[in-house]
């Protein structure tokens, strides 16, 4: 699935392969970003990551998928108004994921 990104002056499309999603709880997502967790929350405030998904009353994890997008979008040191386009798709692609 191919989604279409735009900030400002900048384009890019992210495609979404279909695989397998997995949901990841917040020690792995801290160790894969290399954050801790006030550094989580404060991108996650600043638009700048996604926020995660609740999967019971006191549990929330992260798709795997989006991590790893996200995490190509930093290691390309893109823009933080392309990451948080980048941001605001994956968060819509929530709603169209059923």
């Amino acid at each position: 699935m191919d989604r279409l990104v735009t900030s400002g002056r900048t384009t890019m499309t992210v495609k979404r392969k279909s695989v397998k999603r997995n949901l990841d709880r917040k020690p792995k997502v801290r160790e894969a970003m290399g954050w801790g967790n006030s550094t989580l929350y404060d991108r996650i405030g600043n638009g700048l990551f996604v926020p995660p998904v609740k999967i019971g009353p006191r549990a929330s994890a992260w798709p795997s998928d989006e991590i790893a997008l996200l995490q190509e979008a930093y290691i390309a040191e893109k823009s933080q108004e392309e990451i948080r386009a980048l941001v605001t798709q994956l968060v819509a692609a929530r709603k169209e994921a059923l």
